[in-house]
């Protein structure tokens, strides 16, 4: 324990040191052939969460958040990174819906297209992605060039069965990444009639199975999981934390729900007594949390350096 704990620390501090730069003088030891050689795979993972149909930046009228986001300024950052990086991931952890007109007038078709415009990857459901029903979500999917992940969902005696995944794998110059994810429990935080006879699953015990499907039998090389769950609670409730805690080979936890702004992503020791990673970028589109992974061949180890991508035409590292 007390070793795991040493890297832990050594780990934060690598974090709060940060840049892909660092990410390249953990790796060191390796000469810059093995770069050329491709031993080290560089891996850039992208994601947004409860960005709550926020189309346009927040105004300038002297509030916390003024000209902060933008879908368009977002568009341009993951485009500027994907020029600049050759595997790239954007995933997004669900609420995409509800909280601007543009979900009032056009009922989630802008947010579905612009998200496909970026080139998503893949996104979980929130429970505000249900404030139309599932007939509302449903209606959209069309428009989403992109799957919906959520693994701990029985949706087979409604409309979304069949049009969502539990799981998808990604192939990034040979390394295998397995993405799944899990959603709320939506007893007493959405209207019942808006999701019918969709049946809540545990979502530990979905976690530890995905997990162990996906690193045992499809021998990926890095498990993420979509959490609409939230960060944290004060009250007994499956939240991030929790769900790190009690559960095995997952790599990292990228969430959503609370619109926690984390400056810095959250290593948690798993039951396998090894790190969970949990990160989340608050809310509206405000930041873009980048995770760079730097896979070593040869050992087979990895590394990870974190940035907040602030929406507003910097990137602070």
């Amino acid at each position: 324990m007390e070793e795991l704990l040493s890297q832990m620390t050594n780990r934060r501090d690598f974090l709060k040191k940060g840049g892909a730069a660092a990410g390249l003088i953990a790796l060191s030891g390796l000469p810059f052939s093995a770069f050329a050689n491709e031993e080290i795979v560089q891996l850039t993972i992208l994601h947004t969460n409860d960005v709550h149909s926020r189309i346009d930046p927040f105004p300038m009228d002297g509030s916390r958040n003024q000209g902060m986001g933008g879908v368009a300024r977002r568009a341009a950052l993951v485009s500027q990174i994907r020029k600049e990086q050759k595997n790239v991931l954007l995933l997004d952890a669900g609420d995409v819906f509800m909280g601007t007109p543009y979900f009032n007038m056009f009922g989630g078709e802008l947010e579905f297209k612009l998200m496909s415009d970026m080139g998503y990857d893949a996104s979980t459901i929130g429970n505000h992605d249900l404030d139309n029903g599932i007939e509302g979500f449903v209606k959209q999917l069309p428009h989403a060039k992109f799957p919906f992940l959520v693994s701990n969902y029985e949706m087979s005696n409604t409309d979304l069965k069949g049009k969502t995944q539990p799981y998808k794998i990604f192939k990034k110059q040979g390394i295998k990444i397995g993405v799944f994810g899990l959603g709320i429990e939506l007893a007493g935080l959405v209207d019942k009639k808006n999701y019918g006879d969709l049946v809540y699953q545990d979502p530990i015990a979905k976690a530890n199975e995905m997990a162990a499907m996906l690193k045992n039998e499809k021998k990926c090389d890095l498990i993420v999981c979509l959490s609409h769950l939230g960060y944290k609670y004060k009250e007994e409730k499956v939240s991030d934390l929790v769900l790190a805690k009690s559960t095995r080979n997952i790599d990292l936890i990228i969430g959503g729900h609370t619109h926690t702004f984390l400056k810095l992503p959250e290593d948690v020791v798993n039951l396998g007594g090894t790190i969970t990673t949990i990160n989340q970028v608050g809310f509206a589109g405000i930041n873009l949390g980048r995770l760079d992974y730097f896979f070593d061949r040869s050992s087979g180890k990895k590394k990870m350096v974190a940035a907040v991508c602030p929406v507003d035409g910097r990137c602070i590292v």
